[in-house]
């Protein structure tokens, strides 16, 4: 009998959302005999003691007699248990400096690490995500920051309404002008965005007509890697050839950049990539872009305005591209008013816990349980009997403070 145990998260600023939500709780009871489950006691998350106690679940103070424990974001050090196998978020897959020690925890601890976004398929797709959320929520608090800048609509935030369906009652508030949006990326989090912009029946046009028309009515295109990088030696854009090699490639993206109002920035980044535009070009006449809704929020990435996290509390700055400096929110016409909040999903924490669990239940615990044939669990596993594993040994002198 393995034993389960769902966390209360730890981390400050605190986050709502939870692994396991109560009706999967007691459909895993239910379903897997071998699995035995409890349920932390928790007073932040979105789901309350009583919805679990309700469907059967457990409630325990401590899950330190569990095997498995299944929490969200990175636990604090003083919190991890040893000897244990945890899955969350730890944000050191790309040598995060901020949780290199949370990596050396792990290692002394003896935990044996799984990642969610290290949980992959045979063809390297996700499994589990939170991206969905993270789209959604991203697209609307750019529209929200439409709003505030020009002073056109005044619409309640994500996280002041209840769940999804409420949200989705503040579209008919939303009165835009013929602007120009343009969403980058093709996955789940640019998908995400798209429901949003189609849900406030905004017009999908494509790059061509997005670049060469003018139009009665707001708009956007989504552009795809091919749509704004191209090869510098003028070859033709292979998407197999980018992701191999994306330092043969440089960005292509500045002829969208003359004609959008909103830039909503889905799509993955790799640091030896081209960004997506520089500071100097953000500094041109013809450079029209002044919202951007950064949901990826790569510090000093693609995008040269996402200077920091922005929060829930506090969405939005304002970026002066002629100085690189930050300065406030909706302060002045030259500046780009930027939204990145890098824990976006925890805005609708009920919505985006119910579809992940979902993604738990039938692609993650079948894997655990031993019917692992394209062995995700495996490759998905950073640290196991104190050391780091073969997958991941590149950390090893990220982990030494080496580098």
């Amino acid at each position: 009998m393995t034993k389960i145990g769902i966390l209360k998260e730890g981390k400050i600023p605190i986050d709502r959302r939870v692994a396991i939500i109560p009706s999967q709780a007691k459909l895993i009871k239910e379903n897997f005999s071998e699995l035995d489950l409890v349920c932390q006691k928790s007073d932040i998350r979105c789901f309350s003691d009583d919805d679990y106690q309700n469907e059967g679940i457990e409630l325990v103070d401590a899950v330190d007699d569990c095997d498995v424990i299944f929490g969200v974001k990175e636990v604090p050090l003083g919190k991890l248990i040893p000897n244990k196998t945890y899955f969350f978020f730890s944000h050191t897959i790309k040598k995060q400096e901020y949780n290199r020690e949370l990596l050396n925890e792990v290692l002394d601890k003896n935990i044996r690490l799984i990642d969610y976004e290290t949980l992959t398929d045979a063809n390297s797709q996700r499994i589990i995500a939170f991206g969905r959320y993270a789209g959604i929520v991203g697209a609307y608090n750019g529209i929200w920051s439409f709003g505030k800048r020009y002073n056109l609509f005044n619409i309640r935030r994500a996280h002041e309404c209840f769940d999804l369906e409420d949200m989705k009652t503040e579209f008919n508030k939303v009165k835009l002008p013929n602007i120009k949006i343009v969403i980058t990326g093709g996955g789940r989090v640019a998908k995400g965005a798209m429901e949003v912009l189609l849900g406030l029946n905004i017009r999908k046009v494509t790059p061509e007509r997005f670049v060469n028309e003018d139009f009665q009515e707001p708009v956007f295109t989504q552009l795809n890697s091919r749509d704004y990088n191209k090869h510098k030696e003028g070859k033709e854009f292979t998407r197999s050839e980018f992701f191999e090699h994306p330092e043969n490639f440089e960005s292509d993206f500045y002829q969208y950049a003359k004609c959008a109002d909103l830039l909503i920035a889905c799509a993955y980044w790799h640091p030896a990539a081209p960004v997506l535009f520089t500071r100097e070009e953000a500094t041109h006449r013809d450079f029209k872009i002044n919202i951007i809704a950064d949901v990826t929020c790569d510090i000093e990435g693609s995008i040269p305005s996402t200077i920091r996290p922005a929060t829930i509390d506090e969405p939005v700055f304002d970026y002066d591209p002629t100085t690189g400096q930050e300065m406030p929110p909706f302060s002045d016409e030259g500046n780009i008013s930027v939204m990145s909040v890098d824990n976006l999903p925890c805005e609708l924490p009920r919505n985006a816990s119910e579809d992940f669990g979902k993604e738990l239940v039938n692609n993650v615990l079948p894997c655990l349980l031993g019917d692992d044939p394209d062995k995700i669990i495996e490759r998905a596993t950073i640290a196991e009997n104190g050391k780091l594993t073969s997958h991941y040994d590149y950390l090893q002198d990220y982990a030494d403070g080496k580098e």
